[in-house]
Formats: structure tokens, C-alpha cells, sequence
């Protein structure tokens, strides 16, 4: 199985809600990173798992969805806790409705809020 992973950092902003998380409760900023690794076992006929070009463009759409943001405000956290478990499966459910890649098996994406606490969520594309 072959995994293929790419990264990219910005700053959005979020509250907890539903709960006392204290600080967390109050409008805030983290500096995201976030890692899309991508899997499968066959590789195309020029030796490339995906084309990376393509799957850096969709990480800047999603930058620039994100970046600067107030993810309470945005439309696919309405109702949401916007927790780092939900960030990871929204942007990982687009991704894999976004990507053009028929080698890829699955896909996971991998966010960080600070340098000790990340989340991640898989898709699988069989």
C-alpha cells in the first residue's frame, strides 16, 4: 500500500459550545495544520499514486475555505461543536467527493490545533 501526504498550514478561529470547556467557550485562534494523506495500492502509469499537482490545488481551495475564518460561522458547522473531530471529517468528506484520483483506496485527514493535540478522520473509496 502505497501513502502519499501532503500538508499545509493557516490560522482560523472558533468557540466550544455545549459544554463549559472554560477558555475553549470564548472566540479564539489556532494555528492549524492540517495533513491530507492519501492511500492505495496501485500506482498510475507514470509511477505516481495521485497527481499531485491536482491534490495541491484542493489544498488551497480548502485553505482559502478556512483560512482567517470563523469556523462557528460557516455553513458546514452549523449546529456543530466546531471541534477538531468535526473539522477533520468535513474536510475529509470533501476531499474524497473533490479528488480525481481512481488509485486511491482511502483518505485521511489529520489536523493539528496546537502542537500537541490533533484529530483525524479516514474515508474509505472502495
Amino acid at each position: 500500500m502505497y501513502t502519499l501526504a501532503v500538508q499545509r498550514d493557516f490560522v482560523a478561529q472558533h468557540f466550544l459550545i455545549g459544554g463549559d470547556w472554560g477558555a475553549e467557550n470564548f472566540w479564539h485562534s489556532h494555528h492549524y495544520r492540517l495533513e491530507l494523506q492519501l492511500e492505495g495500492a496501485d500506482l498510475d502509469q507514470h509511477g505516481y499514486l495521485v497527481d499531485i499537482v491536482h491534490v495541491e490545488e484542493l489544498l488551497a481551495q480548502v485553505v482559502t475555505q478556512y483560512k482567517d475564518k470563523t469556523l462557528n460561522e460557516l455553513p458546514a458547522f452549523a449546529g456543530l461543536n466546531p471541534s477538531i473531530e468535526h473539522f477533520c471529517r468535513i474536510v475529509a468528506t470533501w476531499f474524497s467527493d473533490q479528488l480525481n484520483g481512481p488509485n486511491i483506496s482511502a483518505l485521511t485527514v489529520k489536523i493539528w490545533e496546537n502542537n500537541i493535540a490533533w484529530a483525524a478522520y479516514r474515508v474509505r473509496r472502495d
